[in-house]
């Protein structure tokens, strides 16, 4: 967590300047401000527009996935596609524009919708002036597979359960229709013809739910963005769906296994790799590869070994390209459009990885916490509930870590900070490593690589007037920045809701209390208790008394301070960057990918008669890779020189001020008894959270009005919090607040 007194960037304002009057001496002529309510209004209707067409085109094609097992829209696909057959894109174009297009049409119309809201999200975001329940804050689901799920993810669910058992009905009707209508007579055959005929269904299936899979593991994807859901949700639907698509594809080839044991030709079909049809050897490697990522992802094997897990997910690439070479090209286009953009992600996340980025400071806390803070260029932005991946090169070239960033972007423009609990291997190598660059007294650095940041788009924690910020041991990192964000905002005179913030926090031992004391609050902001009520609530668990030295004091921290080097800051080069230039990356590499596609139907599969299904199902994939690699990778290099102009635009006109940080060497932390926080802060020990309590002397304080109620910290604390709120949304007296659920905690 960053020491907020150290990297201020310019002098504090006194409450008498805020009070000063700075209206113009002459008012704005008449036709300036029309202008401007012209340009407003005109922005303003050309969002609605874009998000208009975006929901028409979503709707109408996942209406069709969704019906396109029943007949009439199974007759129509037919003759879409026989109509198709005679161009030079053959069916392969047919499918691409009723399957992949939409994918790619909505990210289109995503990016424009992202450039014109720019920075003024904020603005147009403000919380309602009348309560009410959200689908997507509501829990629904507390315990069970799923985790804490909300109503909108039911809903979700339920639609793709609904898909699976409705296309499985559809199907399994279909083909005892065709059955009956053939000529085998032996129940043999007739099981046999079954199991072939289910099992092509279940592929079918399998590879509508492969179209999604891809999507919420792009970490910087364009569409993420635009419906504002993070990575670290995101992945909670790549787990889910993942799961229920190898249960499919699972029953795909066990039913074509068991049709072809029963008909004494099973080595034969799992080793036949034909030129015209289906290449039953692809699918095989292909499955066998899914079925090992699946298996190592279970929960129990993911907590035993957690490399493990993370390297054969790698085998996502044998997974994608056997696919493609077993189907063929017309096929894959199904499921190619969600695969396209992680594509697109993968490899932007890889050229800002190359980066080396320094670590501008370090320190060891006593409570077995490190902090990192590192450097980064002044037009990369990120909110306080962001968060970063982060790899040591001196310790692994290839373990990445995710980590919530715990400064507030408005503590520096040229640092972000971390806070990382020491709980394995690689942590307890890290602090080892710091410790040993503090005892050494050399100048030994600590270079790092850096992939982010990823977050919310828009930082729903300032929409909120009251607050309830829950955390558990090191989940407080996240609520640092957002305190350090919310003092900043109120100091400035920035947009921001909250004022009245209450913040429960658990502990185990005492020991971890001095996390708390890495923010002051009175030096951010003085007498910020006229604006904002902040009250603080510590519950330290396994400890029934307090330590003799009651409250924050502690021995002052030493910190071990690395170089910094100006020139190795954080790569701007990431999906959640600067809207111009990943809308243009994204644009750009669709637009090759199109091109690419064009030029290889018309100049060598149609004229040359190329109909080999493997070998244009490579070629499809190689196109992919090749448009993000030479038109995507075009842009990247503009980019890259796009921001080294930058920095040396902001080197010659600017001074560094986190240069501070080793000026004042001041990195030791507050004796909050000092402060007059102190004095709203309740500590218990021995006791847990009562969160039923909590939300009733809550509803009686602040009467009816939205809470943003923010958890970090393990799952059963989740769970516990999302309960009370469920419970007392079901029991809620008029008069009382609506407590909104928003779980800000990463879990692979």
């Amino acid at each position: 967590m960053v020491g907020n007194t150290l990297y201020e960037e310019e002098e504090f304002v006194s409450m008498e300047k805020n009070n000063v009057d700075y209206s113009p001496l002459l008012s704005p002529r008449g036709d300036e401000i029309a202008s401007k309510t012209v340009s407003s209004s005109l922005v303003s209707a050309t969002k609605w527009t874009l998000k208009f067409f975006i929901c028409v085109i979503f709707v109408l094609w996942t209406a069709f996935i969704f019906f396109q097992p029943a007949k009439p829209v199974k007759n129509m696909f037919s003759k879409w596609n026989e109509f198709s057959r005679n161009t030079p894109f053959g069916i392969t174009g047919s499918i691409f524009v009723v399957f992949t297009a939409p994918f790619l049409i909505i990210a289109f119309l995503a990016i424009a919708h992202l450039n014109l809201t720019g920075e003024d999200q904020l603005q147009g975001n403000k919380s309602s002036k009348y309560p009410r329940f959200r689908l997507w804050t509501f829990p629904v689901l507390i315990k069970g597979p799923f985790g804490v799920v909300s109503a909108t993810e039911f809903i979700g669910i339920v639609l793709f359960l609904l898909y699976v058992f409705w296309a499985t009905y559809t199907y399994t009707v279909d083909a005892l229709g065709t059955i009956s209508e053939s000529d085998r007579t032996s129940f043999r055959a007739k099981s046999m013809f079954m199991m072939e005929i289910m099992g092509l269904r279940a592929g079918a299936i399998g590879l509508m739910c492969l179209a999604f899979l891809f999507v919420p593991i792009s970490r910087g994807s364009v569409l993420l963005r635009y419906i504002d859901i993070p990575f670290e949700h995101a992945t909670r639907y790549h787990v889910w769906l993942g799961h229920l698509t190898m249960v499919i594809f699972t029953i795909h080839g066990l039913l074509y296994v068991v049709a072809w044991a029963m008909d004494g030709r099973l080595v034969q079909e799992l080793l036949q790799w034909k030129d015209i049809g289906i290449a039953n050897l692809p699918g095989v490697i292909s499955l066998l590869a899914g079925l090992l990522m699946w298996v190592t992802s279970l929960p129990g094997v993911r907590t035993w070994n957690f490399e493990l897990f993370f390297y054969t997910h790698q085998l996502y690439v044998v997974f994608v390209v056997f696919l493609a070479l077993h189907v063929g090209d017309f096929i894959f286009t199904m499921a190619a459009g969600g695969i396209f953009l992680f594509l697109l992600d993968r490899f932007l996340r890889f050229c800002q990885s190359r980066r080396r980025v320094n670590v501008i400071s370090s320190r060891c806390l006593p409570c077995g916490t490190v902090e990192l803070v590192l450097s980064k260029p002044q037009n990369l932005r990120y909110n306080a509930l962001s968060f970063i991946f982060v790899q040591v090169r001196e310790l692994s070239w290839l373990q990445w870590h995710p980590f919530s960033v715990s400064s507030s972007p408005l503590d520096g423009k040229h640092h972000l900070a971390v806070l990382i609990k020491v709980l394995g291997k690689w942590t307890e190598k890290l602090r080892q490593r710091i410790t040993d660059i503090d005892a050494q007294k050399d100048s030994s650095v600590i270079t790092t690589s850096v992939e982010g940041p990823y977050g919310h788009e828009v930082p729903y924690h300032l929409m909120y007037e009251n607050l309830i910020l829950v955390a558990g041991g090191i989940g407080l990192s996240p609520f640092l920045a957002i305190l350090s964000d919310i003092l900043h905002r109120v100091r400035e005179g920035k947009p921001c809701q909250p004022r009245s913030i209450l913040l429960v926090w658990a502990v185990k031992n005492s020991s971890e209390l001095p996390l708390l004391s890495t923010i002051d609050m009175e030096t951010i902001c003085p007498s910020f208790s006229d604006n904002v009520n902040i009250d603080i609530r510590i519950y330290v668990t396994r400890e029934s008394d307090p330590p003799v030295e009651e409250g924050y004091t502690y021995k002052p921290i030493k910190s071990s301070f690395c170089p910094m080097a100006s020139d190795n800051g954080m790569s701007v080069l990431v999906g959640t960057g600067d809207n111009f230039w990943s809308g243009l990356y994204v644009i750009s590499s669709t637009v090759g990918f199109v091109t690419l596609l064009a030029l290889l139907y018309g100049y060598y599969i149609t004229p040359f008669h190329i109909d080999i299904w493997w070998y244009k199902g490579l070629l499809y994939v190689i196109c992919m890779v090749a448009s993000v690699v030479i038109f995507g990778g075009s842009v990247v290099v503009l980019w890259h020189n796009w921001e080294k102009q930058s920095h040396l635009k902001d080197k010659s006109n600017n001074v560094k001020v986190d240069d501070k940080i080793h000026q004042n060497g001041s990195l030791a932390p507050k004796d909050l008894s000092q402060v007059s926080i102190e004095k709203s802060t309740i500590i218990s020990y021995g006791s847990r959270p009562d969160f039923k309590e909590i939300y009733e002397s809550m509803s009686e304080k602040w009467g009816l009005v939205d809470v943003g109620v923010i958890v970090c910290g393990p799952s059963t604390l989740q769970t516990s919090v999302a309960e009370e709120i469920r419970s007392h949304s079901m029991t809620r007296q008029r008069h009382h607040p609506i407590f909104h659920f928003h779980s800000h905690s990463f879990d692979l």
